[in-house]
């Protein structure tokens, strides 16, 4: 193993490598190889034509990570789980049609890493079947100038799978805590672990090279060969990070707490105002069990955790993220995929591993669209390219999904008022609509999955029968004739069972969680 500087660093970039880069955010993320890469292209216009490779979320959402490497000319080719909350700037260029773009499910480009490492011919899943990754739909390819199909239908036991296959990577860009003289490398300061080390392992029997981003380097044989997540067989060249440039979050340079250095008494969760949000976070929250093991997507679904404290109940179930953490709290959106005090953090591959056999009981997803059928896109609204992450995985393999949402979007107003709810001014974008711009979810896969899917809105919930929407509550105080139908695309079944949304859900103290989940003991 070799110490070199950034800008040396960069300069062992060649025209039409492809690269693998880790991170969540800029956990484990190589920033420092980035800038300088990016400084690299500017002043000589080299190296060109780039494939890069990540399974998340790189960068904070603006101008870190991702965006380094977005310059027309730089990429050639993206292939990745989350496009927008990566970088702005990347979002930009697909649209453009300035780089060629595939968007393939978080969990799978994790896992696609030991595949390639040890020579198999990639992964074989069911992950992605029907949405818009299935070549027969999009295959993942997000603009025109993306043509090639990187996905296969394949058979096996008369069983219809999806093959992603395995490719060579010729770079490989992670990031660690310490590293000694001889390459072994610590993750120690991290707040998780990503999939370091698969890709250390994929690229260097690639016969490509391993540039990791380090804060120390320390004498050979100082560091607990049990902190080692990377062994120096694999690692070729060290970079010094700067401070600056070695945050443990997409937000926060360092917390202890997140990489379970130490342990934080955790202040009770603030209680949250009573608004549609938290209605639909308290009805959501009516589908918890006890012992449930438990995903929560960005936005709405966060809040069931902070209903679940409220309610005295979050020592009932344990919360999981799909970055690795199980156990703990997590934390809030601008440290998002990290937790306080967890129980375990395990690698990102092997979190995937667990969710994709059926290892969640529940997840609480976001939705951005529904149709009649059940499609969910979260993926692709109008022309903004967000990008699946997670989603694909989660929600065609947790047992039970609860989707939420308000039912319209983009100036909604609503009043809780005795116990009901008034809708004061309804949304200019419709949620309920007669076909996805993307399907994320496919929903008729459900019914063969033996798998329970709910809708929760502030004013209705549906639930997904035999591949159809079927309207099940409406809040109190809503009027289906003057609420609902107006506000949909398509003519929705009305179950035979209809009932109220409990009222208590619209009162300013709920109270009534605890017991609604004993009685499922």
């Amino acid at each position: 193993m070799k110490v070199i500087s950034a800008k040396e660093a960069a300069e062992l970039i060649k025209e039409n490598d492809a690269v693998a880069v880790s991170g969540f955010e800029l956990a484990c993320t190589n920033e420092e190889v980035l800038i300088a890469l990016s400084k690299r292209f500017s002043q000589t216009h080299q190296p060109k034509n780039l494939t890069v490779i990540h399974s998340s979320c790189l960068g904070d959402r603006n101008l870190k990570g991702m965006s380094h490497l977005s310059h027309k000319g730089l990429l050639k080719r993206w292939i990745g789980g989350i496009v927008l909350a990566s970088s702005p700037k990347l979002s930009k260029m697909i649209q453009q049609n300035e780089c060629e773009a595939y968007n393939f499910p978080q969990g799978v480009l994790a896992q696609l890493y030991r595949e390639i490492a040890a020579k198999r011919p990639g992964v074989i899943t069911k992950v992605g079947l029907k949405t818009f990754v299935d070549p027969r739909v999009e295959g993942g390819k997000l603009n025109e100038v993306t043509t090639e199909d990187l996905v296969e239908v394949v058979e096996l036991k008369g069983e219809e799978w999806l093959l992603y296959p395995t490719f060579p990577i010729q770079v490989a860009l992670i990031r660690g805590t310490n590293i000694d003289e001889k390459g072994n490398l610590t993750l120690n300061k991290e707040g998780l672990y990503m999939e370091v080390l698969p890709i250390a392992q994929a690229v260097r029997n690639s016969g490509g090279i391993v540039i990791a981003q380090v804060e120390n380097v320390v004498k050979a044989g100082s560091l607990d060969p049990k902190l080692v997540k990377v062994p120096g067989i694999l690692v070729d060249y060290a970079v010094v990070s700067k401070p600056e440039n070695h945050y443990q979050t997409g937000t926060t340079y360092y917390n202890p707490a997140f990489s379970g250095e130490v342990k934080v008494p955790v202040k009770s969760v603030p209680t949250v105002a009573l608004d549609e949000k938290k209605v639909i976070a308290r009805r959501a929250a009516m589908e918890l069990a006890p012992d449930t093991v438990l995903n929560l997507g960005v936005g709405i679904p966060v809040m069931v955790s902070s209903v679940a404290s409220e309610e005295e109940v979050a020592d009932q179930f344990v919360l999981t993220t799909e970055a690795g953490a199980i156990g703990g709290v997590p934390a809030e959106l601008k440290d998002f995929g990290h937790s306080y005090n967890v129980e375990a953090l395990v690698d990102h591959q092997a979190q995937f591993d667990f969710y994709d056999g059926g290892g969640l009981d529940l997840s609480v997803l976001g939705l951005a669209e529904v149709d009649e059928t059940g499609n969910v896109n979260v993926s692709k609204l109008g022309s903004r390219i967000i990008g699946c992450g997670g989603f694909i995985n989660i929600s065609q393999t947790a047992k039970k999904i609860v989707f939420t949402g308000t039912f319209t979007s983009g100036g909604l107003k609503t009043e809780i008022k005795d116990n009901q709810i008034s809708i004061l001014q309804e949304g200019r974008n419709r949620k309920f609509v007669k076909q996805v711009n993307q399907i994320t979810f496919y929903g008729q896969g459900a019914a063969e999955r033996n798998q329970e899917v709910i809708f929760v809105t502030e004013r209705a919930v549906f639930k997904l029968e035999a591949g159809k929407l079927v309207l099940t509550e409406l809040a109190p105080g809503i009027d289906f004739e003057k609420d609902i139908r107006p506000n949909m695309d398509f003519e929705v079944e009305i179950s035979k069972e209809l009932k109220e949304m409990p009222k208590e859900l619209f009162q300013e103290n709920w109270g009534e969680l605890k017991s609604l989940i004993n009685k499922k003991k």
